[in-house]
């Protein structure tokens, strides 16, 4: 894998998974509790050898450098690394990434840097596990100028996803982005000829793009100096490259989510705590590579705990949490409730021996406070006896003082909101 390079699409504003990237890039939005987003892709690459990684952005990317460069050092004597590429000025570009495909374009000049034989394209907020040395020969079996990742979708989750029609050998034909109806019903796959038995070929009949792309490294750049104005490779790039170019596609069955809303990445959250979870955090032949904290031990005084994940460094007093994920250095006061919930934790410790009469709560979920169905970030202060459930049942809600927010139905609060004691949602 040495004449591979990586790139990872970072998002842009991250509009979708707001008030998470309200202070973050997308691909450091926290993940179990312990990871990052980015930890996915970047993780799948190194477990493939491929050691050559630039994860592009342009917004709030100040958390995601830190954390990559305190995470990701290879040794003295590789070539390998983990480089964060945000848009720059340069004499033959003054704007801000426009798109997928201009983003790639404009940092071009660094990937000659190396010998590259192809170029694979990631984005960074789907959670799944992906040995890429199998995709690559995949690819270069096939002789592909593009090969396309696809996962086979029924006809109910098809109008979201980019869908890819391809033919008995492989060989992608046409696509079409969301398409609905009609346009829908003319993109159905055999499946069966890509190698899906027949019951989960009629149940299965759409491949939908997974938004990972390997590119032989001319066909790349071929398709990036065409024509300039083109910027995103789902709409305008690989519609394109059809007319013209070997393009296949590499079917993947396992475990894949796009996590890119709220309610996606809440449900994602929720699934990890199944009995047995599709997405496999435990295993050590293919882990999830992080930040390493140097923590102690979870404390938890008489509590109750039921289908939970707990992290490292938290001070539970007797609390009820029940399906829930309590992230790193979670405080839970005396009597609280947490259930159905994904509670980021915090930063650091605060010690609250020396608070006074109308400071704010300390950072934590505070005595007595009920929390269901809701995301918690990072150094939020919870009051005492606080109930945030989303009683009236709304869907979406801005609280004017931006304390939380409701999308989908599930409450998020934003990392650093201080909510005062006995507010009632």
């Amino acid at each position: 894998m040495d004449d591979i390079t990586a790139v990872v699409l970072g998002g842009g504003r991250g509009t979708r998974l707001y008030p998470l990237t309200r202070n973050r890039s997308k691909p450091a939005v926290p993940l179990a509790g312990n990871y990052r987003l980015i930890d996915v892709p970047v993780s799948n690459c190194i477990n493939s050898e491929i050691n050559r990684i630039y994860v592009l952005t342009q917004f709030n990317s100040a958390s995601l450098n830190q954390h990559i460069s305190n995470t990701y050092r290879f040794d003295t004597f590789s070539q390998g690394f983990v480089e964060v590429l945000a848009a720059e000025q340069t004499l033959s570009s003054s704007d801000w990434f426009q798109g997928t495909a201009d983003a790639v374009r404009q940092v071009m000049p660094h990937l000659s840097n190396f010998k590259v034989r192809d170029v694979l394209i990631l984005s960074g907020d789907h959670l799944y596990r992906m040995d890429y040395r199998v995709f690559v020969r995949h690819h270069r079996e096939k002789g592909a100028d593009i090969t396309i990742a696809v996962h086979p979708v029924p006809p109910s989750k098809a109008p979201d996803l980019g869908i890819l029609h391809a033919d008995g050998e492989g060989w992608i034909t046409e696509f079409m982005e969301k398409p609905r109806g009609r346009k829908l019903a003319s993109m159905r796959t055999d499946t069966r000829s890509l190698g899906l038995g027949a019951a989960e070929a009629r149940r299965r009949p759409y491949l939908g793009s997974m938004g990972i792309y390997i590119f032989r490294a001319g066909a790349l750049a071929e398709c990036l100096g065409k024509d300039l104005s083109s910027i995103d490779f789902a709409r305008e790039i690989i519609p394109d490259a059809l007319k013209s170019m070997k393009v296949s596609a590499y079917v993947f069955d396992g475990y894949w989510e796009d996590i890119g809303t709220i309610r996606s990445f809440y449900a994602a959250h929720m699934e990890l705590l199944a009995p047995v979870p599709k997405m496999n955090l435990y295993d050590a032949d293919f882990p999830i590579y992080t930040h390493p904290r140097f923590l102690p031990g979870s404390k938890i005084k008489k509590s109750e705990i039921m289908r939970s994940m707990i992290n490292a460094g938290c001070i539970i007093d007797r609390a009820s949490i029940r399906h829930s994920i309590i992230g790193l250095r979670a405080r839970i006061g005396d009597g609280a409730v947490v259930e159905d919930s994904f509670v980021f934790g915090a930063d650091f410790y605060e010690l609250d021996r020396n608070r006074k009469k109308g400071m704010p709560p300390p950072i934590g979920i505070g005595p007595g406070s009920v929390i269901r169905r809701a995301v918690i970030d990072k150094n939020v202060r919870i009051g005492r006896n606080v109930v945030l459930e989303n009683s009236g049942k709304l869907r979406k809600y801005d609280d004017p003082e931006e304390r939380f927010f409701v999308r989908d139905g599930i409450i998020v609060v934003p990392k650093n909101a201080v909510i005062p004691d006995r507010t009632s949602f």
